[in-house]
């Protein structure tokens, strides 16, 4: 049972992660910086929960404004800064991050190495087991997810705009934090029941914002070609040219026979 529960908690993120590796589809990260970002993600956890544990008072729900101030200045800082922090300073500099997608592509994989670890401490202590598995899989990793597109496509704009890189990473991180927060407030308070159906909203928008800021990234590579393979709308213009050119060099050659006839005529006469 403990195996199929620590497969059930490490698999979610593997599958986020590998999805967020399809998306970068013009120029692909190397394996074992995505590794190193994913093992820096792991290691964002241990400053996060250790200065949770000093606030863990404020987390009853029974008060908003102290539920405000732990999902908020307590969980949402924290796990943000240290993924933010981590991100920074061992990704960041890389030679590989070499366009905005990679803000994403490495914000998500240093996510996923601390929802991972996050997911193995809910889900074999306390009240864990398999429905907490399953659970988190569909909210709390997704959301550690979208979270980590948020910020990671602000650090993306942050390196290869440099005149307002500290403006970008600023608005990346605040994002991360802010929705971060939102998300646990509306889980975590106690006052108004109905506000926990909130959380699901969140995450579905941080889901479809997520996709679009992908889309994004995705158009902004200086690797993507001025035609993909797929696109349908180069086959007309493809056939359009070809047609021209054939059109061009019918017309050159019967040009050219004439001519030839009269210099081989012009040759015949002394």
């Amino acid at each position: 049972m403990t195996l199929i529960l620590i497969a059930l908690a490490i698999l979610p993120s593997l599958v986020i992660g590998y999805w967020i590796y399809l998306q970068d589809r013009y120029e692909k990260e190397p394996f074992n910086l995505l590794f190193k970002a994913f093992v820096v993600g792991c290691a964002s956890t241990i400053p996060a929960m250790l200065l949770q544990y000093q606030f863990q008072d404020l987390e009853d729900g029974d008060s908003l404004m102290a539920t405000a101030i732990f999902a908020f200045a307590v969980v949402g800082f924290t796990e943000e800064l240290s993924k933010f922090l981590l991100l920074r300073f061992f990704i960041y500099p890389n030679d590989e991050f070499n366009e905005p997608m990679d803000g994403i592509v490495y914000a998500v994989m240093v996510s996923m190495g601390f929802a991972t670890v996050e997911n193995l401490i809910y889900v074999l202590t306390n009240d864990g087991g398999i429905n907490t598995a399953i659970g988190r899989a569909f909210t709390a990793v997704p959301a550690h997810a979208a979270f980590a597109v948020l910020m990671g496509s602000y650090i993306g704009l942050a390196k290869f705009v440099p005149e307002r890189r500290n403006y970008y990473m600023f608005i990346g991180l605040g994002l991360g934090i802010f929705f971060h927060g939102l998300y646990d407030f509306f889980l975590l308070q106690k006052v108004y029941q109905g506000l926990g159906a909130l959380a699901i909203g969140a995450l579905v928008w941080g889901i479809s914002a997520s996709r679009q800021l992908i889309r994004l990234g995705q158009e902004l590579s200086p690797f993507k070609p001025r035609f993909e393979e797929n696109d349908e709308q180069i086959q007309p213009i493809v056939l359009e040219e070809t047609s021209k050119l054939e059109k061009t060099d019918e017309n050159q050659q019967s040009n050219n026979a004439p001519k030839d006839d009269l210099e081989i005529k012009n040759d015949n006469v002394i």
